[in-house]
């Protein structure tokens, strides 16, 4: 087994109980047990993306219900507004593309925040928007965009609210209803520390009513057949889903519930600033703007003079501590710590440390211990 220590903006650590829950006997899909657990498991993650309204699950990554949102929503040539400031704000721009919307585009200088103002300034200029896509939290920039916000600014205006949380779901503040969002959709293998191949969405009244109107332009992310077969008795999912990731996302979000969202959201929030702590105390820069930083990933520029492979190839191969690289042209100029699901000061301690010596193996003259220092000061019971 490879006993790398993931510190990448997922697919994130799993936990035993939920490796376990995965392991049990396959049921029957179409059983009463099968649909007891889809039922529990919908109705709790729908507690973690804090709405009433039922949320579905689909066998497959993130992307399969950014599809499933747009797939559903648009007719041929209408106009999706989609803010671009990252790899995956670009994703959803191209979806739109792909089913034959328009995707208008908000373009965002990578490494800063959507201002949402240019948003209402965008919907004023065109009324023909049908939707909003934001990414909330950006992983390729370390970015967090202000969906609260953002929020405000829709609800004077008939365009629907899409928001991915993929990567921010669980480990930073998302309300739903509270922010208005119409559509929200999320992934498994980021902050809720489940096995990758699940997908969620959950879709308002209004996002409904479009939904009943669009002729949907996928066959398996049909929206409209995974709501009737979530009314059936007992619940199932249209087609056969992963028995398996199933019981382990149920587990999942069974521990979530055990340490409560608030507290896994504070978690998450201490993490990522004991992480920029130890960025700075190492005298290495942030990538984003520090006001906007994400709270479950951190973008470091590459230091002057280090290789990407040289940085992260010695924290992988000699440390076994496995850090992500920057995307598009970002490549080769950050690197990036994933601090979300299951991660604690352990974890960064042991991250930090790795990084110490890395920087001192390539010539870094630095104070050791200083990073460590400032992650476990971060964790004094004075400054949580």
């Amino acid at each position: 087994m490879d006993e790398t220590l993931l510190m990448i903006p997922g697919p994130t650590r799993v936990a035993p109980r939920v490796l376990k829950a995965m392991s049990e006997n396959i049921v029957n899909h179409r059983s009463a047990l099968f649909g007891k657990i889809l039922s529990e498991t919908t109705e709790m993650m729908s507690d973690v993306f804090r709405t009433n309204n039922k949320s579905y699950l689909i066998t497959g990554s993130g992307t399969a219900a950014m599809e499933a949102a747009m797939a559903n929503i648009i007719n041929p040539g209408e106009k999706i507004l989609s803010v671009v400031g990252g790899k995956f704000g670009q994703r959803f721009g191209q979806i739109v593309d792909a089913f034959g919307g328009q995707s208008e585009v908000l373009d965002v200088e990578w490494g800063k925040g959507v201002n949402p103002d240019e948003i209402g300034y965008a919907l004023e200029e065109n009324e023909d928007i049908k939707a909003v896509t934001v990414v909330h939290n950006e992983t390729s920039t370390g970015v967090s965009n202000p969906i609260k916000e953002i929020g405000k600014i829709m609800s004077d205006y008939d365009a629907l609210y899409v928001v991915d949380t993929v990567s921010s779901l669980a480990g930073d503040e998302v309300d739903v209803d509270g922010y208005g969002i119409d559509i929200c959709v999320t992934g498994s293998q980021k902050c809720m520390a489940a096995p990758p191949g699940i997908a969620a969405i959950t879709l308002s009244n209004d996002a409904w009513d479009v939904v009943d109107k669009v002729e949907a332009k996928s066959y398996y992310l049909n929206m409209k057949k995974y709501r009737k077969s979530g009314a059936a008795e007992p619940p199932e999912t249209p087609y056969t889903p992963s028995v398996s990731l199933m019981y382990a996302m149920h587990e999942a979000l069974n521990i979530i519930m055990e340490e409560g969202l608030a507290n896994r959201v504070k978690r998450h929030q201490i993490a990522a600033q004991a992480t920029r702590n130890a960025i700075k105390a190492l005298n290495l820069e942030l990538f984003p703007d520090e006001s906007v930083s994400s709270t479950t990933v951190t973008a470091v520029k590459m230091p002057e003079g280090v290789t990407d492979g040289e940085l992260r190839g010695t924290m992988r191969n000699k440390y076994r501590v496995e850090l992500a690289g920057g995307q598009d042209h970002l490549k080769g100029n950050i690197f990036r710590i994933g601090h979300m699901g299951n991660i604690t000061h352990r974890e960064l301690i042991t991250t930090v440390s790795a990084l110490e010596m890395t920087l001192r193996e390539l010539g870094f003259e630095l104070d050791m211990g200083e990073g460590v220092a400032a992650v476990a000061d971060t964790y004094l019971p004075d400054n949580i």
